[in-house]
């Protein structure tokens, strides 16, 4: 990489881009104490343009192993007066594609004294330009309806911050309220302490379960620890919970359709657990031994449709006479948002599922897409969206599972757009109206 570059690299650019990309990079000075010569400085503002896609480039180099820092150019410590800087700077202009990765040098760096200092001894920063380069240009995106938040994280989210607008603090949390890492992250930073088991709560705190359920014993555990639990069960969670309590009473073999250490799992075979047994897959039912009497199954609220059939036909056949639930365990929100995406990937070259890995109805959109025979990608946010995957995409579906935030997807558009035109269509397969009330004593849902 040359020391000090402003490129316009239209010659790069895909067909159809309205602006001719800018590139800056270059070694600056940093008046930041903590920021060590060799660490990529990734602009996120340059004079009065907004680089949206600098998460991405962000992202790419982290991955190479890069140590890097993102941020404004006074946040990064850099002065407009570095030449490269006010070079780029007298290029920059509103709508323009930009670029600004800069490196840090020695304290004292100069060109003129240090021209031999290498500020990208592993060419990651030139490949990172490069696939940002190749990634330019128009797209359509395709946003999956329904999306992102289900009314039971909702209810789940507002528990919890209501609980810390009134006080007293801490709030604990049984394991994650739900499974995403930026709102556990963010609830964290509000002052919710979340912990693994209530052995870590001091006794008479306020705890809250998380959306994922519990098992009986956690409640009499909590009882006599005198804690003051708010429940923020799904309702649809302790709906199948109510279901297992029926058919233990009644005697029957209970079989939970479901993934093996999911919470929801845990808490549900919690209810009855001399009379439950897990089963993921019709090669698990045809391993069950024989039973007497009659039996009946359950699902984990958040399964693959046709994951669940499969097991639950497999089941009908090993024991004829089985009984399932009345009505469907498996979550409105994630059949709707399973629908939407199917859609969406018959007409992608790639799906981006916003959520996190231990979310198992984000997990199962991925799948989903997959089975369409489109490439598909489970992404926390757009700093984990390889640049690569992007070049040649030409129709890109976006989607999150329900327990990631819209902005997390609008951050992803926002990103794809500062790439080049992007002309974004909803794809709509259902709209949702469901909401669900708080606990006593905490009010009713905000609007």
């Amino acid at each position: 990489m040359a020391q000090d570059e402003t490129k316009d690299v239209s010659a790069r650019t895909a067909a159809g881009s309205t602006a001719a990309p800018l590139v800056v990079t270059g070694t600056v000075t940093s008046s930041r104490l903590d920021v060590r010569p060799g660490d990529v400085l990734v602009a996120t503002e340059f004079s009065t343009v907004t680089c949206a896609s600098a998460p991405l480039l962000t992202g790419e180099l982290r991955r190479a192993g890069r140590r890097v820092r993102a941020g404004t150019l006074a946040e990064l410590g850099v002065p407009v007066g570095e030449p490269v800087v006010a070079a780029g700077l007298r290029a920059a202009l509103p709508g323009r594609p930009t670029a600004v990765v800069l490196t840090a040098g020695p304290a004292n760096w100069n060109a003129g004294g240090n021209a031999d200092y290498n500020a990208d001894p592993d060419g990651s920063v030139g490949r990172a330009i490069e696939a940002w380069c190749a990634a330019l240009g128009p797209r359509t995106v395709l946003l999956a309806e329904p999306r992102s938040f289900c009314a039971g994280v909702d209810r789940a989210i507002e528990i919890v911050e209501r609980l810390l607008d009134r006080g007293p603090h801490p709030v604990y949390v049984r394991k994650e309220i739900v499974h995403n890492t930026h709102v556990v992250r963010d609830l964290a930073a509000r002052g919710a302490v979340f912990v693994e088991e209530l052995d870590e709560v001091p006794q008479g705190s306020t705890v809250v379960f998380s959306a994922h359920g519990v098992a009986p014993a956690v409640r009499r555990d909590a009882e006599l620890r005198g804690l003051d639990v708010y429940d923020a069960t799904c309702p649809l969670v302790s709906k199948v919970h109510a279901e297992v309590r029926r058919y233990a009473a009644r005697g029957d073999r209970i079989y939970l359709i479901g993934h093996a250490g999911h919470e929801e799992s845990e808490g549900t075979i919690g209810e009855a657990p001399e009379r439950t047994v897990l089963v993921q897959t019709a090669d698990d039912v045809a391993a069950l031994p024989d039973g007497e009497g009659a039996a009946s199954y359950v699902m984990q609220t958040t399964l693959g449709t046709d994951e669940a059939d499969s097991v639950a036909a497999a089941l009908h056949d090993r024991f004829p006479g089985i009984r399932g639930p009345g009505s469907d365990d498996i979550c409105y929100a994630t059949t709707n948002r399973q629908n939407a995406v199917r859609e969406v990937a018959a007409e992608a070259d790639l799906v981006l599922v916003v959520g996190s890995a231990n979310s198992s109805n984000s997990v199962r959109l991925v799948e989903r897409s997959v089975a369409e025979g489109t490439k598909s990608l489970l992404v926390e946010d757009l700093g984990d969206v390889p640049l690569g995957l992007l070049a040649g995409a030409g129709t890109i579906g976006v989607t999150a599972g329900a327990s990631a935030a819209p902005a997390l997807v609008d951050e992803i558009v926002v990103g794809l757009q500062a790439l080049g035109p992007v002309r974004t269509q909803e794809v709509r397969v259902a709209t949702e109206t469901v909401t669900f009330g708080l606990p006593s004593g905490l009010g009713e849902p905000t609007g």
